[in-house]
Order: C-alpha cells, then sequence, then structure tokens
C-alpha cells in the first residue's frame, strides 16, 4: 500500500476515533445524575479503579489536562463531597486526593444511569465482535500513552 493510503488510512482511524468519543461523553454526560459531567466522572472512577491518595498533579497527567484545569474539576467534586483533599503528610507542599463515600455512592449511582445504554448496545450490536477489537484499541492507547509529546 502507498504511503499517502496509509497516512489517509490512519487519519481516517483517528477521526473514528474522536468522533466515538465526542459521542460517548456527549451521551454519558445526558445520563449522568445530578448534574456530573463525565470529567468529574472520569476522576471517581479514576480514583475507584486505582485508587486514592493520588496528587493533583498526578491525575492532571493521567488525564492529559492542565493542573489549573483539573484544580478546578477537584474544587467541584470537593464542594459537592465527593473527594477530600488533604495535606500530603510526606510532602506539606502537595496534596492528595481521596475518594469519599459520596463520591463512591455516585460512582454506583452513575453507573446504573449508564446501564440502559449499555444494555440497549449489547441488543443492537455484535459486542463480541467489538470487544474482539480490544487487544489493539489497548495496543493503540499504549503507543499513544508511552510517546506523549
Amino acid at each position: 500500500m502507498k504511503k499517502n493510503a496509509r497516512l489517509q488510512l490512519t487519519f481516517q482511524m483517528m477521526n473514528e476515533i474522536g468522533i466515538i468519543q465526542q459521542l460517548s461523553v456527549t451521551e454519558l454526560n445526558r445520563r449522568l445524575p445530578d448534574g456530573m459531567h463525565f470529567s468529574h466522572f472520569g476522576v471517581i472512577n479514576h480514583l475507584s479503579r486505582l485508587g486514592d491518595g493520588r496528587t493533583p498533579a498526578r491525575i492532571a497527567a493521567a488525564f492529559q489536562v492542565t493542573k489549573p484545569t483539573m484544580s478546578n474539576t477537584l474544587t467541584k467534586l470537593s464542594s459537592r463531597g465527593m473527594i477530600d483533599i488533604r495535606a500530603n503528610p510526606a510532602d506539606g507542599r502537595s496534596k492528595l486526593v481521596y475518594l469519599t463515600p459520596a463520591g463512591k455512592k455516585f460512582l454506583i449511582k452513575a453507573q446504573a444511569a449508564v446501564q440502559p445504554l449499555l444494555d440497549q448496545m449489547d441488543r443492537d450490536l455484535d459486542l463480541e465482535y467489538l470487544t474482539g477489537m480490544l487487544p489493539q484499541l489497548q495496543e493503540l492507547r499504549e503507543y499513544l500513552d508511552t510517546h506523549r509529546s
């Protein structure tokens, strides 16, 4: 295959992934309870999956956003009682973020709110075929993650 055709296919693939991301986030924002946004859900899910006690800078790096952007998200989550931001006992200059019981409860509520969408996808799509692509998608994610600029 010619280089130009390969580049065009690569661009088309990245474009499809971008559109899927936009559509997914829009639908999730519509379904999330309590006026929460996908960015809020993402942080709560991140802390639930990977554990408490992460610095805001580390969370910002994981989400590829600036520290001020993450600070804004964390402030909103803290004001709603979803997370607790505490001084780092090992380094008084930094903070650590912890998921609260309200944050854990929200995560369960959010997952339940999204379940009808997942059920509909299960009925309408060949999920076995689509999930068969997970290894390739994970490989692409890992590649992009290790080649961040």
